[in-house]
This record gives C-alpha cells, structure tokens and sequence, in this order.
C-alpha cells in the first residue's frame, strides 16, 4: 500500500494548486483524477476551452469592423467551426499537459480512476478497467468540484438540449440556439455563437442577467447585447423542453402569467452548477455533506474529520477557479503549521463577454441592504482617449466607497479588458485603499486603466476630469 502524507481527490485548479503548494512545503504528495486528463472542468469542459472560442469568435466579429480602421478585406470570410473547434481543443491539450508537466516537476504522484474513501484515512482508486488499490495518507483534500445542474422536467440529451459542455463542441452553428439560464456560462457561450451567426434568445426567471453582480453591470451588458441581437425574456419560469426531431420547444410563463413559446434548433440549459461528490463515499470517512449535496467546513476549510478538508465548488462560496487555487493553497499552508487566511469579499467575478464585465466587494444593493452610507463614482469609457482609439467605448467603471473613511468598499466595470482591470481594484481593496489613494496613482495616459482613476475621482468629491 502507498503511503503518503496528503492525498488530493480532484485535478481541477483547487486540486492541482493544492498539490503544488503541498508539494512546495515538503508533504509527499498524491492526485487523484477519475479522467484521463488533468485540470478538472475549467481546464477541459469550463473556463478554457469557453475562452478560446470566445477569442476566436470575437476575432471574427472584429473582422466586420475593419473597414472603421481603414482596413478593407475582400473575398468571402467564412466561420469554419470544426476547425474553432480543434484549436479549442489544442489549448485545452496543451493547458493540461502543462497541469502534467507540473505534477511531476513536483514530484506529485497522480492516480488516474475513482477516487472513494474507504475510511478517514483510506481512499481507494478504482481504474477504467474495474482493477483498484488504496492509498494511505495522513491528511486528505476533497476537490472533487461541480457539474452542471438542470430542472427536473428538462431531459438532456446532449444531442440538441445541452449543456455548457456539449456547447463547446457543437458540429454545427445553430440556426436559433434558446438558453435558460442568464448566468455568466449561459451568457458567454451565448455570445460566441451569436457572433458566429445564430439567433440567440435566453430565459432567465430573476428580472434580470447576470443577477449576482451589481444591477449597473446587469443593465449595461443587456443594452450592449440587445445592440448586437441578443434577445432577453427576464422575469421568464421556464415551464418545459421538448425536442420533436431537429427542434426544440421551450415554453415560459412571464411575471403575468402569460405563456410565450420559443422554437430553436438547439436549447442551451445553463442553470449553475451543483457540487460533484458522486461516488466518493464520503460516509465511510464520517464526512458531512449538506442537503444541497455541499461538503460541510469550518473557516479553516476543515470537514467534520479533522484529517479531511475541502476546498472549491465542493465547499460554501463562489464556484470560481481561482477562488479554489487560493483554498488549496490556504489548506496546504495550515497542514504546514501557518496561518494563512482568504478574504472572500476581495474574490474577484469576471463574465468574459465583450464587453468583459468585473467586479469585486460589495454591491451597490447590498451596501443598502446592510444600511452602510456610501458614496458612488463612476465613469464612462466613452470619454476614455484609448476606448475612442480603439473603438472600445462602451461600459464604466463604478467606484463604491465608505461615505465616512472612504475606504473603497466594491468596484464594478463593463468594457474593455475589465477582466485583468480589476487586478487593481483588488490590490487596492487588499490593502484598504480609499478612493482617493487610488485617484493620486499615476495612471499610465493613454490607457484603459485611467477610468479607474477616474471613478475614483468621481467617487472623491465628483473630481472627475474628463467628463
């Protein structure tokens, strides 16, 4: 029998960081994936693979406006899917092979099959060929991530009612693709395939898109998809599905009652996400999980089993990548004796549309809701010299602050390379910068970045300089 001091079931981001970290500080290391490749879901059917043909879509979309630029392109341009499709598949090759190279740079030994407890201590793999063994460890780290939810009346078939990891290899652009769901994964797929020509409608039931993030974001990416052709039924309970041959049905009620009827090729069923524990006999370690199928932790990401932690989509909080790498790290860290801690409200959020949108702290309805006096500041990208420059001038940047200290209390952005913007709101935030701490950083001129400093001006005694 192996031995080892920390076992890790699960290869996905929480997972393989975790091990690294483990790894670094001197703990004989073990992973376990049931797959034949590493880096769970975002690596292989997530945020990957969804990236890439994002890029390449929008690469295509990008082409319809050169001759803004003065470029003209002439002869026919045309979308060929299964070769996105390959180069989507050869990122995700090569990000897990990387996974792989850094598993045994580290010296971690990896395990591929089921991995299921036997006891607090033991944790069998079963292979694809029905053969298994048992590792021994001292310390055990449940990653083992989510799946895709659905509705209980929808069936999926995962032929023409889908789910996010069907959509990313579809063989066909759909003629009229419905999404249910009008999260971040329903929303950035739903973009890609608009670009590539489809007719994309979503059904989301709360009143608006991307409903977790600040309401400004939600109203802003609407408007900027409704320009581009999306269509929106908010306020929409999804009441069935059915395919009949290459179509699909899907019926909705509305806040009035009124059932309106959608007709696609394809239906897209993006409802969030659910922990994935399936097979891993948490019970005969004494593991509890919660009724919504969560495995149950302390603040220090501990189970009910003082040798056993969990970390990522597994566990309470956002289901984010790097939400999970910091919580492996965190975990490795406190096996190691130190005293690391995450702070969940600087956990960043980002919907890789473009606009790309991101934010980080509190919203503007949960600073009312918590009866916090604040102060808001925002400005537009449209007075930005580089969003003019480059054509990219929808979207703000909104600044919340204490109305008191001034600390920055949340930061909310849709437009142009929000998605690495954000970094500095998060830095800022970390170390409890006010507003106008941020407003008196140089900003480098012409830059994407100034509309954080001037947000932050905004939010400092309506200082703004360009607006």
């Amino acid at each position: 029998m192996s031995s080892f001091d920390v076992v890790i079931i699960g290869s996905g981001p929480g997972g393989y960081v975790s091990a690294i970290r483990c790894a670094q500080l001197g703990f004989k290391t073990a992973i376990i994936e049931k797959y034949s490749t590493l880096g769970g879901t975002c690596l292989n059917v997530g945020c990957i693979p969804s990236k890439a043909l994002l890029s390449s879509s929008h690469h295509y979309e990008e082409l319809q406006h050169f001759a803004d630029h003065g470029i003209e392109v002439s002869g026919e341009v045309k979308v060929n899917l299964e070769k996105m499709i390959a180069r989507k598949q050869a990122v995700v090759d090569q990000t897990s092979g990387g996974v792989k190279f850094l598993m045994d740079k580290n010296k971690i030994t990896v395990f591929e099959g089921l991995g299921s407890f036997e006891d607090a201590t033991h944790v069998k793999v079963t292979k694809a060929d029905g053969t298994s063994e048992v590792l021994e460890a001292k310390n055990i780290i449940i990653a083992t991530g989510s799946k895709p939810s659905n509705l209980p009346f929808i069936k999926i078939d995962k032929e023409r009612i889908i789910t996010s990891t069907e959509a990313l290899k579809l063989p066909e652009v759909p003629k009229h693709l419905v999404i249910i769901g009008g999260g971040v994964i329903g929303i950035e797929l739903g973009q890609v395939y608009l670009r590539l020509g489809a007719q994309v409608s979503v059904v989301e039931y709360m009143d608006r898109i991307i409903p977790g993030m600040d309401a400004s974001l939600s109203k802003e990416l609407t408007k900027v998809l409704k320009k581009q052709g999306m269509k929106f039924y908010v306020s929409h309970k999804v009441k069935s599905v059915e395919r009949n041959g290459n179509a699909v049905t899907v019926q909705a009620e509305n806040a009035k009652g009124e059932t309106i009827t959608l007709e696609g090729d394809y239906s897209l069923v993006s409802v969030g996400r659910r922990p994935y524990t399936d097979g891993l006999s948490a019970d005969k370690a004494g593991v509890k999980i919660t009724d919504r199928g969560m495995v149950e932790v302390n603040d220090h990401l501990q189970t009910s089993v003082s040798n056993i932690y969990a970390i990522g989509d597994v566990v309470r909080g956002a289901m984010l990548a790097h939400k999970a790498e910091e919580e492996g790290i965190m975990v490795a860290e406190i096996l190691a004796g130190q005293k690391p801690h995450i702070d969940y409200n600087l956990i960043p959020g980002v919907v890789y549309t473009w606009p790309e949108v991101a934010a980080v702290g509190k919203t503007e309805e949960q600073l009312k809701a918590d009866g916090i006096n604040y102060k808001a500041g925002s400005f537009p990208f449209k007075a930005l010299g580089r969003a003019r420059a480059g054509g990219d001038i929808d979207g703000f940047v909104k600044i919340l602050a204490d109305a008191k200290t001034d600390e920055v209390l949340g930061v909310h952005m849709i437009g142009a390379r929000c998605a690495d913007l954000i970094a500095e709101a998060v830095v800022a935030m970390e170390f409890r910068a006010s507003a106008e701490d941020i407003s008196r950083m140089s900003h480098a001129h012409p830059t994407f970045a100034e509309a954080i400093k001037e947000a932050a001006l905004a939010a400092t005694d309506n200082r703004a300089l360009h607006v």
